[in-house]
């Protein structure tokens, strides 16, 4: 009998399940998520799901972690301080591309170098401006991200660059062609850059998860759900963190498979951050062909088809002011529930909150307070910054206690992108407490949040609620909404390209919108959703019910919905991929992009033979590596050809190797 471990460390909540030989769910349970120490949650929730299954730490078999931390740093724009290398390419291509939006102002170069599309050298690297950019950078960044051009035909001057940067500065490097095999050197640059910026994060939650699983007496191997649904090895996650973004929502998607067997259905996980929703078709979850995108950006890492919205049970409430009637709307970041603050720190909450609640006037930052978040490394922070950073300290406090003029709310906005500082406000959780929909935390100081957040005037000069319950109930109806539309964008997205317009036009047109009401005129208007939706995370059973009302579809909400992370977590495969390509510089030679040099070959078969061999063996070493056994490998050849004078000629081939397998357990 193999005793099962699934953890996931949610926005909120971190969550454990055990199973019995993939079979039953015997236990589970939910601890609050620290985000100042992911730990000390997952520990928390381990320490839970053994006490409730009576299962000794020791008999344990497999651990495994799901995790939407990465996908929620990209989404709300975390993560830490980096620097760019960017080889052969044009200043020019960083606004183009977007990085300088990624790079949010922290330093890159552009160099001399890279290669063309056969392999070939472009220009010799710049090794004196790398080493002159590192003399001024290189101790004021967590990490680099280096991406040279073409450098999936030939890699020499990002490797080269690796050891520069390893000498100086000994911070950890992302390579491009280390996390892709596909041409677009921008996109390539992205994906690295992101991965840069994830790599301390990611590597200090899993390294206090491995100490947190020793010191609760489990010594199995610990797992990691990839963001195509595949389990990695630990080891694995630290080195290419950027392969764990929507790992959480592709755990989502296997837990949802394992628990209802569908094979077509909607999947909708709701978190505290996010909201996402992905397509199960014929029992498996698609795999984005444009690379996974998570809020603004577009990756190249292999992962679901998800489309991932900033919209969770923290998500900020914000006060429409636009119209006579006004409203509300959510998201897309998120922050700490009053409700939840007021458990930490009743004092300082409800002292603030009858403050403001006794003046005659709504003040700009009523019912909200901030936080630093303890244990995040400091680098490379204005003065402003850190002058503000050192008045918050460790206490709770009421944001406009903090802020001393204007000029520092910019100064915040960094603070809580770089994940130094935590706010907290108005969320649809607290909405929930008051209407009594939940009781985990502070009801009574949710309803004088809601109360000075009601107090706000419409554009007809009206209050926008008279009483906590009139804005709550908004805030659950707003939620509501935008799930129906988070899910209308998916359906329109997957379909098969019937429709000129872009999915999110197509949710929020009126004839859509109409229908869904079962418009009644001269025309007679009927839409919804023709397929079931798997309604997953804690809070589903109390906002998802009515969204299949709206939409008219069927609402399955398992059993075990609250925990489908940490089920999908354990019961997924290692699958390992490997890909490379053949090109044909001129006639009669056959090179293979592989390796740190290209090689060439007299014969097409020659050269494919040689590629699939040296793929097979990385992909089965990396199966191996991650914890498979009893692999599998399957080989994709995809060759194209042209016909010149009647005679077909090679053009370029791109080989696929996968080697897949159920990770090991311990015995």
């Amino acid at each position: 009998m193999a005793l099962l471990l699934g953890v996931d460390t949610g926005g909120t909540y971190t969550d454990a399940v055990i199973l019995r030989d993939e079979q039953e769910v015997i236990a589970s349970a939910k601890a609050l998520t620290t985000r100042h120490d992911l730990a000390i949650g997952v520990g928390g929730a381990v320490r839970a799901v053994l006490a409730q299954s009576g299962v000794a730490a020791a008999d344990i078999s497999l651990a495994s972690l799901s995790t939407t931390l990465a996908t929620n740093a990209l989404v709300e724009g975390q993560g830490g301080r980096v620097a760019l290398v960017f080889i052969g390419f044009k200043e020019r291509d960083l606004e183009a591309h977007g990085l300088l939006g990624a790079l949010k102002g922290d330093p890159h170069v552009v160099l001399a170098g890279g290669h063309n599309h056969a392999g070939g050298e472009a220009s010799p690297f710049d090794e004196v401006g790398l080493r002159q950019f590192l003399q001024v950078h290189g101790t004021q960044v967590g990490g680099f991200a280096v991406a040279s051009q073409f450098a999936t035909r030939n890699p020499a001057h990002e490797l080269r660059a690796m050891e520069i940067i390893a000498q100086m500065t000994g911070r950890a490097v992302s390579a491009s062609h280390q996390l892709s095999a596909k041409l677009n050197g921008p996109k390539r640059a992205m994906t690295a850059v992101l991965n840069a910026r994830l790599i301390g994060m990611i590597d200090r939650l899993i390294g206090r998860a491995e100490d947190t699983l020793v010191e609760l007496g489990i010594t199995a191997p610990l797992m990691v759900v990839r963001g195509d649904g595949a389990l990695i090895s630990s080891t694995q996650a630290r080195e290419r963190p950027i392969e764990t973004i929507l790992s959480g929502p592709a755990a989502s998607i296997v837990g949802a498979r394992w628990m209802t067997g569908a094979d077509l259905a909607l999947v909708s996980d709701i978190g505290g951050t996010t909201t996402d929703v992905a397509l199960l078709k014929d029992g498996r979850p698609a795999i984005d062909p444009a690379g996974a995108q998570v809020g603004p950006y577009r990756t190249m890492v292999e992962a679901v088809a998800m489309r991932t919205t900033g919209l969770g049970g923290d998500s900020e409430v914000h006060f429409v002011t636009e119209g006579l009637q006004g409203g509300v709307t959510l998201g897309p970041r998120r922050v700490l529930p009053i409700s939840l603050v007021a458990v930490d720190a009743p004092d300082v909450v409800h002292a603030a909150l009858d403050a403001q609640l006794r003046a005659t006037l709504p003040g700009e930052h009523d019912g909200r307070f901030v936080r630093a978040v303890a244990g995040q490394t400091v680098e490379g922070i204005s003065e402003r910054e850190a002058g503000l950073l050192g008045r918050i300290g460790a206490a709770l406090h009421p944001l406009g206690q903090v802020l001393q003029s204007r000029m520092e709310a910019s100064a915040l906005v960094r603070l809580v992108e770089r994940g130094l500082v935590q706010m907290a406000g108005v969320t649809p959780s607290d909405a929930s407490h008051v209407l009594g929909l939940a009781d985990a935390w502070d009801a009574e100081a949710a309803g004088k949040a809601l109360a000075l957040f009601g107090r706000r005037r419409t554009g007809a000069g009206e209050r926008l609620a008279t009483e906590p319950e009139m804005l709550a109930d908004m805030i659950i109806q707003q939620l509501q909404h935008q799930t129906g539309l988070a899910l209308l964008e998916t359906a329109f997205a997957e379909e098969d390209r019937e429709f000129d317009e872009a999915p999110s036009i197509l949710a929020r047109h009126a004839l859509m919108q109409r229908g869904l009401g079962g418009h009644r005129g001269l025309v007679k208007l009927e839409t919804g959703l023709s397929v079931p939706v798997i309604g997953l995370g804690a809070s589903a059973k109390t906002y998802y019910p009515k969204v299949g009302r709206l939409l008219g579809c069927e609402m399955i909400l398992p059993e075990h919905a609250g925990v489908a992370n940490a089920i999908g977590a354990v019961v997924g495969r290692v699958t390992m991929r490997e890909a490379g390509t053949v090109t044909s510089p001129s006639e009669g030679k056959f090179r293979v992009h592989v390796g740190a040099e290209p090689e060439d070959f007299r014969t097409s078969e020659a050269a494919l033979g040689r590629l699939e061999d040296v793929l097979r063996a990385h992909a089965v070493a990396a199966a191996e590596a991650a914890g498979a056994a009893d692999i599998t490998v399957n080989v994709v050849r995809d060759i194209r050809v042209a016909e010149i004078e009647s005679r077909e000629v090679f053009v370029e081939a791109e080989i696929t190797v996968e080697a897949s397998g159920r990770p090991r357990v311990a015995v």
